[in-house]
């Protein structure tokens, strides 16, 4: 059975999902700098857009009835692998404050530069596979 969360930036329904439940696995669609609110990248800084991505997959992750505890893959496509320890800082940083276990048995992770994201002044993109909780109430809707 396959659950679908949709995508919406600026109160538009975007083609493509937020995050798909399959089994107890959850997909998260690539998230960027992009505010949910605007759908406009919140900063030409790498620190902020990183921050902005992981709110998104936080709030994602909760949406579906799991939480960052439970990422177990993160792939992070970076516009310019000079930003990886800065990027690789702010994740630290937000794992610190939203899921310190993250910090104590971290997630499987790659990381790639890309050509160009999706958008000319998108700096990074994450991309998350995460499970739930053990014995865990699953949303309807």
């Amino acid at each position: 059975m396959k659950k679908t969360y949709p995508l919406y930036y600026g109160g538009v329904k975007q083609r493509f999902a937020r995050s798909v439940v399959v089994g107890d696995l959850i997909f998260l669609s690539g998230s960027s700098g992009r505010t949910l609110e605007t759908g406009e990248v919140s900063s030409l800084d790498v620190r902020e857009q990183t921050w902005v991505a992981l709110e998104k997959i936080r709030l994602a992750l909760e949406e579906a009835g799991s939480s960052m505890d439970y990422i177990v893959k993160t792939v992070i496509y970076l516009k310019d692998m000079k930003d990886y320890e800065a990027v690789r800082e702010t994740e630290e940083r937000y794992y610190e404050k939203y899921a310190p276990s993250l910090l104590e048995e971290r997630p499987a992770s790659t990381c790639v530069q890309v050509v160009s994201l999706s958008k000319p002044n998108m700096l990074v993109e994450i991309d998350v596979i995460a499970t739930f909780p053990p014995k865990r109430k699953r949303r309807k809707g």
